[in-house]
C-alpha cells in the first residue's frame, strides 16, 4: 500500500490561479498567490460576495477520540471529494495545523491516504505565515505590558494580577512557567501557551473584517490593578491595538488550496478545541457558503467539545445554520470505548464493539435531540476491521434507527465516499432540520454551565469552589450574553466520574473573543514532546521534498 506522501507526490495539483478561476470564478486580481498552489483571497472580493445565496453547511464531528483513531479530517476531505464526484459544487473548510502537534505526538494534520489537502508539507509547516502573525501580535502585547511596567506603570497594573501569557507555536514544556526580569526588583512568574491557545487566534477566527478584529483585540483583558486591585485593564489601554491589527491584516484573509482530487479547500485559522472554540475561521466558512452549493467543515475533538462549541459559539456569533452533522466513528475506537486493550484492537471482538456503542449513541443524541440536526454516522474502516464487525455495526445502527454508511475515502478517495455523500444529501432533503442553540443569550452564566454539564455531558450539574461561583456571578452582571467555552478533557465525554458533577476550578474572561472560558480538570495549553516526537522522522530529500511529516 502506498504511503500518504507517495500518494500526494503522485497527484497532479492544479495551479491555484487556474483552479480558482475554473471552479470558483475568482478573478486573478482577487488572489494573492503564495507560490503555485496556495493563495489568499482578497477581503474586498469576499465582501462583494455577500449578496449571494448561501449554500448548505455540513458539520463533521466524531465520537470521543481515542488513540485507536476515528479519522475525522480524512472523512471531511473524503466527503468533499465524494460530493464533487456526484456533481455537487462543494468546498471543504478546515483549520490550519499547529507546528506543536505536527512535530510532537500527532504529526501532520492534512488528512491521509487518498483523502488529503495539498500541498501537505507547506500546509503543515509555515503555510502562509498566519500562525507566525498571530504569535507576533500576541507577544507584541506582552512586550507592551512589560514595557509599561518598566516605565513607571502609569495605569497602576498589579504585576501579580496580569493574566496575559506569552505564546509560541512549538511544544516546549520548559516554557510552561518562566520568571520574567530575573534578578530585578520587578521579577514575576509567567509562562507560554501554544499559539493555538491564544485569544488573538480565537478573535481572528471570529472576526469578519479588519475593523471588527481591531475592536476585538482592543477588548482583550490583560490584567487587573487600580486603587483596590480589581479594576480591569485591556489591550486598548496600552494603545497597541493598531500595531497588532497591522501584523494580522494578511492573516485575516482566508487561504485557498485544494484536495488531491483538485477540489477547492479553504484552510484558515486554528484555535484550540479545548481552551478556545476549535473551528476554522468564520470569514472562511461564510465566504465558502457564498461560493459553493455545499460546504463541509469540521470541529475539534469529539462532538461534546467541537460540535458543541461550533454551534453555541461560532454559529451563534456568525448566524450559521448547519444542514446536517456527520458523526465519524471507527470499529477500533468503539472497541476501545468498550474496554478492548490497545494491543488487541485488530482482534475481532463484538462484545467490546457493543459495549462501546454507548459513546456513539450519546453523541448522536446530542446532535439530533439537543441541537435538532439530521445526523449520518460515517463508519471509517481500518485495515484490521473484520467484515463481521463492520456488518454488525451497520445492522446495529439500523436497528437503533441511525443512518450509517461505511466510507472508504482513505483507500479510494472520493469514489469511496460517494455512498456517504449520497446519504448526506438524502438526509438533508428528507429529514426535518430543527436546529437550535443549546441555551439563549440571556440565560445566566451559571445556568449555561449547568446546561452544558447536564444536557451534553450527562453529568448531574457542576460543582465549583465558592470563589469561582462568586467570580461567575460577578462576570454575569456584565457578560451574561457571552456563550460558554468549556475547557475539559477531550478523552472523556462526561469530564467527571459517572454520577459525579462536573468539577469547575476556574473561569477566564475572553472578552475579545466574546466568550467565557470555564476550566474543568487539568488543561494542557503547552504540551511537551514525547520521548520520540514526530520531528525525529522528518527529513528533506536533495530535491527539496519533505518526508516523514504525515
Amino acid at each position: 500500500m502506498s504511503s500518504d506522501s507517495e500518494i500526494a507526490q503522485a497527484t497532479r495539483l492544479r495551479s491555484i490561479i487556474e483552479l480558482a478561476g475554473a471552479r470558483l470564478g475568482i478573478p486573478v486580481r482577487e488572489l494573492e498567490p503564495y507560490g503555485h498552489y496556495k493563495a489568499k483571497l482578497s477581503l474586498d472580493y469576499l465582501e462583494r460576495l455577500q449578496h449571494r445565496h448561501d449554500g448548505k453547511l455540513i458539520l463533521v464531528t466524531a465520537i470521543t477520540p481515542t488513540p485507536a483513531g476515528e479519522g475525522k479530517t480524512t472523512t471531511t476531505i473524503g466527503l468533499t471529494d465524494g460530493l464533487n464526484r456526484i456533481g455537487k459544487n462543494t468546498i471543504v473548510c478546515l483549520r490550519e495545523p499547529s507546528l506543536g502537534p505536527c512535530f510532537g505526538l500527532k504529526g501532520g494534520a492534512t488528512g491521509g491516504g487518498h483523502a488529503q489537502v495539498a500541498p501537505a508539507s507547506d500546509i503543515n509547516l509555515h503555510f502562509t505565515g498566519d500562525f507566525h502573525a498571530v504569535t507576533s501580535a500576541h507577544n507584541l502585547l506582552s512586550a507592551h505590558i512589560d514595557n509599561h511596567l518598566f516605565h513607571g506603570n502609569a495605569l497602576g497594573l498589579d504585576p501579580q494580577r496580569i493574566v496575559w501569557r506569552r505564546v509560541i507555536d512549538m511544544n516546549d514544556r520548559a516554557l510552561r512557567t518562566i520568571t520574567l526580569g530575573a534578578g530585578g526588583s520587578a521579577a514575576r512568574e509567567e509562562g507560554f501557551d501554544l499559539t493555538v491557545a491564544s485569544e488573538v487566534m480565537a478573535a481572528l477566527c471570529l472576526s469578519e473584517s479588519l475593523d471588527e478584529l481591531h475592536e476585538r483585540l482592543g477588548n482583550m483583558l490583560i490584567g487587573y490593578g487600580g486603587p483596590d486591585g480589581s479594576m480591569p485593564f485591556f489591550a486598548r489601554d496600552l494603545k497597541v491595538t493598531g500595531a497588532m491589527t497591522a501584523l494580522l491584516k494578511d492573516a485575516l484573509k482566508p487561504n485557498l488550496v485544494q484536495t488531491l482530487e483538485n477540489n477547492p479547500a479553504l484552510i484558515h485559522g486554528g484555535p484550540f478545541a479545548n481552551i478556545a472554540h476549535g473551528c476554522n475561521s468564520l470569514i472562511a466558512t461564510r465566504s465558502a457558503l457564498k461560493m459553493a452549493d455545499y460546504v463541509v467543515t469540521e470541529a475539534g475533538f469529539g462532538a461534546d467539545l467541537g460540535a458543541e462549541k461550533f454551534i453555541n459559539i461560532k454559529c451563534r456569533q456568525g448566524g450559521l445554520t448547519p444542514a446536517l452533522a456527520v458523526l465519524v466513528a471507527s470499529v477500533r475506537a468503539l472497541k476501545s470505548h468498550g474496554g478492548a486493550a490497545p494491543h488487541a484492537l485488530d482482534q475481532e471482538n463484538l462484545a467490546a464493539l457493543q459495549a462501546g456503542m454507548g459513546n456513539l449513541l450519546r453523541h448522536h443524541a446530542n446532535l439530533h435531540d439537543r441541537f435538532g440536526l439530521p445526523v449520518v454516522v460515517a463508519i471509517n474502516p481500518f485495515p484490521g476491521d473484520t467484515p463481521v464487525e463492520l456488518d454488525w455495526l451497520l445492522q446495529e445502527c439500523a436497528r437503533l434507527g441511525l443512518r450509517a454508511v461505511i466510507s472508504r475515502h482513505w483507500a479510494e478517495g472520493g469514489a469511496g465516499a460517494q455512498a456517504l455523500a449520497q446519504a448526506v444529501l438524502e438526509e438533508i432533503e428528507q429529514t426535518d432540520n430543527r436546529f437550535s442553540l443549546l441555551y439563549p443569550d440571556d440565560m445566566p452564566l451559571r445556568d449555561k454551565i449547568d446546561t452544558i454539564a447536564t444536557r451534553i455531558y450527562g453529568a448531574p450539574g457542576f460543582s465549583a469552589p465558592d470563589t469561582v461561583l462568586r467570580e461567575i456571578e460577578r462576570l454575569d452582571r456584565t457578560y451574561r450574553q457571552f456563550p460558554i467555552c468549556m475547557a475539559k478533557t477531550p478523552y472523556s465525554l462526561t469530564g467527571a466520574a459517572p454520577g459525579q458533577p462536573l468539577s469547575v476550578h476556574d473561569v477566564r474572561l475572553a472578552r475579545g473573543a466574546g466568550f467565557l472560558v470555564v476550566l474543568s480538570g487539568k488543561i494542557m495549553t503547552m504540551p511537551g514532546l514525547p520521548e520520540h516526537p514526530a520531528s525525529e522522522r522528518i527529513d528533506v530529500l536533495p530535491d527539496g521534498r519533505i518526508t516523514g511529516l504525515q
